[in-house]
């Protein structure tokens, strides 16, 4: 047993001790009868004295014998009273009686005229007996209290420090992480490499009158490296560094989390120069003055006493703040403004050198072979956040020790990177063989209308039947290059896209099935961005419709307030309703005009299950593709096309390569 549990055991032995010492000076279920010493002599003289008397100093306790007629109305003593020789017996009772000093000789001879046995107690055994009643239980429980108070202020406990910053101080050497491990983000490490330069030599910069900047925000898309980035400034920074999260500083009890803001800028004067970061900031960070209903709001009070610490009327000189947040549209402005947080650094998605960059970080410590093209992976992965990169590494890593290699190949990168885009696959799902031809002319529409648009916003990296993910079927579309912005023809191509599949089940089966319920989704709101964002419309011209009502409380857009006429509302849904139709009736025109090249594909697919880019060229020029190296083992890889176990395909494309931008660059 550890020192732990002991310290455990011995801590309710005590409190079982003290309660028990409580309950038996203050529990007492016969009480003494007070009886005048007039009284007593009489009973006295009867013989009605059982036992002996004790004297404690003017007080005379013992046992008497009722009368007859009380006896009968005296219930017997119970076992536990029994077990106890100054327990009264049957027909028995307690008694105390008072004398004054001056009739001590009379008590005397009344106990000598009636032989009773008398006992005079010393003072030692009455403070013995007080000591033991009222004082030893008063300081168990003192010990006790201070015991616990000391139990819940230790370690990791603190539960009585309510109010003490939940900060991790990292010091030299705590953090392996250095800005060698960090890539692809080279604009934010230069930006950040100055403050740890400003704090390392300040008279650098001071020499002409500058000063260091208070606070640096980084925002951006969730796995781009904010945390990571502020960990290597940890590992550079020879000076101190306090990190907490935002959520640390708001507790159920008011006023604790501005209480926690106080202790924590309190010991960054202590410790100046240094940092603080605080990630997800928006926990505390949200703008004020937006709840229902009134009433005090603890994250307010938060916010306020982190404004004052940022920039208030006592100065934190020496004091530097970085956080970090994926929503900086829902943060206060008073946070926003400098003076507070200088320096607002976007953390952005890695372009093509960038990924590469990040590749060669994340398989540094892998064995990888000679022959792998992180620049061919990289150009296969746009849109990838650093953290999706890290991700694909291990997942290729993991898939050749599966597999027994000794080290990652290029064809284990591939698959990895198949995994992360559309998920692991489902070869045990179970399909009929109508499914699976349904599945398979559903994917060879998208893929084939991929490849007569001739875009290089849709290059078609890999088509499959095999299910992956919630879908029974993929069709992955990756740009050729890194796209900031999409023209007008380039969002009808998507949509284009998109209306493939539902067009290739109406020509070959003239039915329709649930399988496009995604790709419809996702025309319609394409279509309708282009006419109320984007301003794509030629009846509507370049105007924007309706303005984001945002609910900064709920952390969201709840809708769109609505600021024009029933008049124009029917335009929008027209030219909407306009742009889908369009699209599904010119790419129902190609694939119809391309049949055959429909038909190779699809029993391509039904016979391979999946299909390259390359594979497709040569199936759409009609030439004949290499022979199987090894045949499939049954139908969809599992040899059984019995009973379906999943609705209709749900066909997707690569939501990296279709999302519609937020930004757009003139």
């Amino acid at each position: 047993m550890n020192n732990r549990n002991l310290k455990n055991l011995a801590l309710w032995i005590a409190i079982f001790l003290a309660f028990a010492l409580v309950a038996k000076s203050v529990h007492q279920t016969d009480r003494p009868e007070k009886l005048p010493l007039v009284e007593l002599m009489k009973v006295g003289d009867e013989g009605r004295i059982v036992g002996e008397v004790v004297d404690s100093g003017g007080l005379l306790k013992g046992k008497y014998k009722a009368v007859a007629t009380e006896a009968p109305g005296i219930t017997p003593p119970t076992p536990e009273k029994a077990a106890d020789k100054n327990a009264p017996g049957p027909g028995e009772k307690l008694f105390e009686t008072e004398y004054m000093g001056t009739q001590d000789q009379a008590v005397l001879d009344w106990a000598r005229k009636n032989n009773i046995q008398y006992k005079a107690q010393r003072t030692s055994e009455i403070f013995s007996m007080v000591l033991l009643n009222v004082l030893l239980p008063v300081v168990i429980m003192v010990v006790l209290w201070i015991f616990l108070m000391r139990q819940f202020q230790s370690g990791n406990n603190k539960a009585m420090s309510f109010g003490k910053s939940r900060a991790k101080l990292v010091t030299d050497g705590q953090t392996k992480v250095m800005f060698a491990d960090v890539a692809g983000i080279d604009e934010v490490k230069e930006e950040l490499m100055e403050i740890i330069q400003f704090l390392k030599d300040p008279d650098r910069f001071s020499r002409l009158g500058g000063k260091i900047p208070k606070g640096a925000l980084l925002y951006g898309p969730p796995g781009t490296g904010k945390t990571l980035i502020a960990k290597a400034v940890a590992g550079e920074a020879s000076v101190p560094f306090f990190s907490i999260s935002g959520s640390d500083f708001v507790e159920m009890f008011v006023g604790v989390g501005a209480s926690r803001v106080r202790d924590l800028f309190e010991q960054g004067k202590k410790a100046r120069p240094c940092l603080i970061y605080i990630d997800e900031i928006d926990a505390v960070g949200r703008s004020r003055f937006a709840g229902i209903g009134g009433g005090h709001d603890e994250r307010e009070q938060t916010l306020n006493q982190l404004l004052v610490e940022l920039d208030g009327f006592n100065s934190n000189e020496g004091v530097i703040v970085m956080a970090s947040t994926n929503r900086p549209d829902v943060l206060d402005p008073a946070l926003l403004r400098p003076g507070r947080f200088d320096r607002q650094i976007r953390v952005d998605l890695p372009d093509l050198v960038g990924r590469e960059k990040i590749l060669m970080v994340h398989t540094k410590p892998l064995k990888i072979s000679t022959e792998i093209s992180l620049k061919t992976i990289a150009k296969g992965t746009p849109g990838f956040s650093g953290a999706d990169l890290a991700n694909l590494a291990n997942e290729a890593a993991l898939l050749a020790a599966r597999k027994g290699k000794e080290v990652v190949e290029m064809d284990d990168l591939e698959e990895a990177k198949d995994r992360v885009l559309m998920g692991p696959e489902r070869r045990s799902l179970v399909m009929t063989e109508k499914e699976r031809t349904n599945t398979a002319y559903h994917e060879a529409g998208h893929a084939l209308i991929a490849k007569l648009t001739n875009s290089t916003a849709h290059r078609v990296h890999k088509v499959t039947i095999i299910p992956r993910g919630r879908a029974l079927g993929l069709t992955s579309i990756l740009p050729e290059q890194d796209m900031l912005s999409q023209s007008r023809v380039q969002l009808k191509n998507t949509i284009l896209c998109l209306m493939g599949g539902r067009a290739a089940e109406d020509i070959v089966f003239d039915e329709m099935t649930t399988g496009a319920a995604n790709d419809l989704q996702r025309c319609t709101e394409i279509a309708h961005r282009m006419v109320c964002e984007f301003g794509m419309s030629d009846k509507l011209g370049p105007r924007t419709f309706g303005e984001p009502t945002a609910q900064v409380f709920l952390g969201r857009d709840i809708g769109r307030q609505r600021e024009y006429s029933e008049d124009t509302a029917r335009i929008i849904d027209t030219e909407v309703q306009d742009l889908l139709v369009s699209g599904y009736a010119d790419a129902k025109h190609q694939l119809e005009g391309s049949r055959e090249a429909l038909e190779r594909i699809s029993q391509a697919l039904l016979e391979r299950e999946t299909l390259d880019s390359d594979q497709l060229d040569m199936l759409i020029a009609g030439e004949p593709l290499p022979p199987l190296l090894e045949p499939l083992n049954g139908k969809n890889g599992n040899g059984d096309n019995s009973t379906p176990s999943a609705p209709a395909s749900e066909p997707t494309l690569s939501p990296a390569a279709n999302e519609l931008p937020l930004e757009g660059t003139v």
